[in-house]
């Protein structure tokens, strides 16, 4: 969320000199999107950041897509994957196009090396755990429902502080920003939006580090994954301030707008990315209208696949969905409540489910790893006398 903010030592105004004890110049980074006409933070630097000893080539960050067979409903049981790996080398998966990819880890490692995406921005949407995002802006501790927002090009590292963690990991091939309907001509959220700035947490602690020695930093860039290495502490930042920092919102500071019948789910909308869209399905009041029906009604993605990360709760309209599942509507196809599921849905007063829905713009692809997890029998599942 584009606010100013600053933290730690800077200098009275932008480009001046600025010096450290030893009388040498403190390094000015200007870390900007869009050229210069986007966001963008300053920061200072004990050493320059162009002071690399050491580059290599890791592997190509690709996703290994299955065959495209005939267009149908998808769900995975992502619980089934197991757990392993770092947060970023433990990361599988499921399903991609050429604006997100999405993915879920349950690292049991801690990261020995530090990670910049400079191909997009990042949501970690944190399942389960604790833990702090470490990143040169300073850290941002997490907890359980928190979505965090990582702009591209922020060098982070994630320490776990719990021994079960789960993340639901949205890279995006661009800008990530809050819904355009939400904010004034300023960029604030007016009284209409979902949540204000007062739910949004940014850097409070910064931690300059002055260590020696060899520390590596790994870079997506370009769909590739590179090594660098640095002969000091990547995060050796005194001081910055601007518009362009990593933040974190709890889903569940997410305030639902419900209706008298059933509202469409544009009003759950909590993000926006180059032709995709994130949604929160928080525990809320269900419609008030005499004769409504609170379950979905039956509705085609005409030009949008929608996908469902299901992180707890009684889901109203699906059967035989689990925590950490996730659905694939795509294009094309009608979808809507299981049988039974809108009659079993009159009368009931709140539903309890808590979810993370992205739609995307242009077709989703899904990974081979994807057909190891795989629900088969899911797009048959609306017939009438299927048992689930």
């Amino acid at each position: 969320m584009p606010f100013y903010h600053r933290l730690g030592q800077i200098p009275a105004k932008r480009h001046i000199q600025f010096y450290q004890e030893d009388g040498t110049l403190y390094r000015e980074q200007v870390m900007g999107t869009k050229g210069f006409s986007g966001i963008q933070s300053i920061l200072y630097h004990m050493n320059p950041p162009t002071a690399v000893s050491k580059a290599e080539w890791i592997r190509d960050w690709e996703i290994p897509l299955e065959e495209e067979g005939a267009n149908r409903h998808r769900h995975l049981l992502t619980f089934a994957a197991g757990k392993g790996g770092d947060p970023i080398d433990g990361r599988i998966h499921w399903l991609a196009n050429e604006d997100v990819a999405l993915a879920t880890v349950c690292p049991t490692e801690e990261m020995s090396y530090f990670f910049r995406n400079s191909d997009g921005d990042e949501i970690i949407f944190v399942h389960e755990g604790e833990g702090v995002l470490e990143t040169i802006f300073g850290d941002l501790p997490y907890r359980a429902g928190d979505y965090l927002v990582i702009p591209v090009g922020t060098t982070y590292r994630i320490s776990l502080k719990t021994k079960n963690t789960r993340f639901f990991v949205i890279e995006s091939s661009g800008e990530i920003t809050v819904p355009r309907k939400y904010r004034n001509e300023y960029g604030q959220l007016m009284e209409h939006s979902p949540f204000c700035e007062r739910d949004i947490r940014v850097p409070q602690t910064l931690h300059p580090h002055r260590e020696t020695g060899e520390f590596e930093v790994r870079v997506k860039a370009r769909n590739r994954l590179h090594r660098y290495t640095y002969a000091f502490h990547p995060f050796d930042v005194v001081g910055w301030d601007g518009y362009l920092y990593p933040w974190a919102f709890n889903i569940h500071d997410f305030e639902p707008i419900t209706g008298s019948i059933h509202q469409p789910p544009p009003v759950h909308q909590t993000f926006a990315g180059p032709n995709f869209v994130v949604c929160s399905f928080v525990p809320r009041m269900y419609d008030y209208h005499p004769l409504a029906i609170p379950a979905p009604y039956y509705h085609s993605n005409v030009n949008s696949d929608e996908v469902l990360y299901y992180v707890r709760g009684n889901f109203m309209s699906r059967k035989g969905v689990k925590e950490g599942s996730i659905t694939l509507h795509p294009s094309g196809l009608p979808h809507g409540p299981h049988p039974g599921k809108a009659e079993g849905s009159i009368g009931k007063k709140r539903t309890e489910e808590l979810a993370v829905m992205v739609d995307t713009f242009r077709p989703l692809k899904v990974a081979k790893a994807a057909l190891n997890i795989e629900d088969s029998a899911y797009m048959y599942s609306w017939l009438e006398n299927e048992k689930r």
